[in-house]
């Protein structure tokens, strides 16, 4: 990674899966009993642990693979077809259980957790983002290549901040119709990301593809 354009393709692509606008509606189902204060110590805690989940995912995702033997070839295609799965589902105007399941919807009404299940984890620093960090860390080739991921990796976590700190004035807003628009639009893009994952895979698992 050399140019700024790649840079902001990174970040484009880490914004468009975590894709914090989609997650509104279901911050506000899960935190529909908390009180103003509570719920922005929620979206904090939701920030935190995204945060956590990317910087884990760029320093330890390559070395992980490879010691269950994965190769990254194999894992941009497996990653590359899960993201679309998921990019599918927003494009039919919801997220999907790719990035969470009604289980976890409910155990998160159970209990005091749902900061980080289901937000955090799975639907905004789900396999998708964690497979997308994976494969632009093994893309870097200099230190600044990897503090950019850093960096992106904050603004990503700010970004999920931001949106679910003023969540209801988005929503009201947006309004559902608003909301659906907007995540059908980051469902295409993120579908152009996933060709390219699974294409690049391809052709470094099949080279007679290039």
């Amino acid at each position: 990674m050399t140019h700024w354009s790649d840079y902001i393709h990174i970040l484009t692509a880490l914004l468009v899966i975590t894709n914090p606008i989609g997650a509104i509606p279901v911050f506000i189902t899960l935190t529909r009993d908390q009180a103003s204060g509570t719920r922005k110590k929620t979206a904090r805690i939701t920030a935190t642990a995204v945060t956590v989940v990317l910087i884990i995912s760029i320093f330890l995702g390559e070395p992980l693979l490879r010691f269950f033997g994965i190769s990254l070839p194999s894992f941009r295609v497996g990653g590359g077809i899960l993201i679309m799965m998921m990019a599918l589902a927003m494009l039919r105007g919801y997220p999907g259980e790719t990035r969470h399941s009604p289980e976890e919807n409910i155990e998160a009404q159970d209990k005091d957790t749902s900061a980080v299940v289901p937000l955090a984890i799975p639907m905004l620093a789900g396999p998708g983002a964690i497979s997308t960090t994976i494969v632009y860390a093994h893309r870097t080739q200099s230190f600044w290549d990897v503090a950019f991921l850093v960096v992106a990796a904050l603004l990503v976590a700010a970004s999920v901040w931001a949106a679910l700190s003023l969540a209801e004035p988005i929503a009201n807003r947006l309004g559902r119709y608003g909301i659906t628009v907007t995540t059908r639009v980051m469902g295409l893009i993120l579908a152009a990301v996933a060709v390219e994952f699974i294409a690049g895979g391809l052709i470094q698992l099949f080279p007679g593809l290039g």
